[in-house]
């Protein structure tokens, strides 16, 4: 999944993370309070508010922001945010997923247009670029947590598809329908993940020069930076040289 993790590292080296903590904060947050509304405010009966609050934990985000978010949803407080997929293509044809939470659709949708037209791609219409993902879901952990073999039969046995291992940890993939048993699974084999999530999974990727990864990277933080902004996936390939040039 080429877009995803080297997108992660970037974002690492730059320090961007820290960057957006705040920010980062907020858009987690929204996460837990929707999750809560649309479900049970208790995390061990709502699959969704478990995951994202297992989310705002590894980013580190407050005990009192995930217990005030909870709350927040349980007295039906604050605005009603409704979710919204964006699809386009950013610069040299890179297929960008854009995911967002908002209580004003004309308003997110005139910000997303314009952040698109002005870092060179464009907006699409829905179902454009959604064929070049596969919707999955996502369960990592660090390097530490065992070896290729151990985590990949681990994997297996609690009923992922696959598993891909590097120097920046493991990433174990299986059908969206499957994350809340398949978690499950593998933390009763391996312990807690760092992470639990949907995700969108490019199956065609777009090879990018170095011109083109720093005009998508460009497009892909000023999207990332919109506060209605909650996920930007797209299927760019970037090569180790480049990687290093950024």
């Amino acid at each position: 999944m080429a877009g995803h993790s080297k997108w992660a590292n970037i974002q690492h080296r730059k320090g961007r993370q820290d960057a957006v903590r705040s920010k980062l904060f907020s858009k987690l947050a929204k996460e837990i309070t929707v999750a809560a509304k649309m479900g049970d405010p208790d995390p061990d009966k709502n699959p969704r508010l478990r995951m994202a609050v297992k989310e705002a934990k590894t980013k580190s985000v407050p005990k009192d922001v995930i217990t005030r978010a909870i709350s927040k949803a349980s007295a039906m407080d604050g605005e009603n945010y409704e979710e919204i997929r964006y699809e386009g293509y950013g610069p040299g044809g890179v297929a960008v997923i854009v995911e967002a939470m908002t209580d004003n659709k004309n308003r997110t949708a005139s910000s997303v247009r314009s952040i698109f037209t002005k870092s060179g791609g464009n907006l699409a219409e829905s179902g454009a670029v959604a064929f070049m993902f596969d919707r999955k879901g996502l369960v990592t952990y660090p390097l530490a947590v065992g070896d290729a073999d151990t985590v990949f039969e681990a994997a297996i046995e609690a009923g992922a598809d696959d598993c891909e291992s590097s120097e920046d940890g493991h990433e174990i993939y299986c059908e969206s329908s499957d994350l809340h048993d398949v978690s499950g699974a593998l933390e009763t084999a391996l312990g807690e993940s760092e992470s639990s999530k949907l995700i969108w999974k490019p199956n065609i990727s777009t090879p990018l020069d170095l011109e083109g990864a720093e005009k998508l990277l460009r497009l892909v933080e000023a999207l990332e930076d919109d506060d209605d902004v909650q996920l930007v996936t797209a299927n760019f390939d970037i090569s180790d040289e480049v990687m290093a040039q950024l």
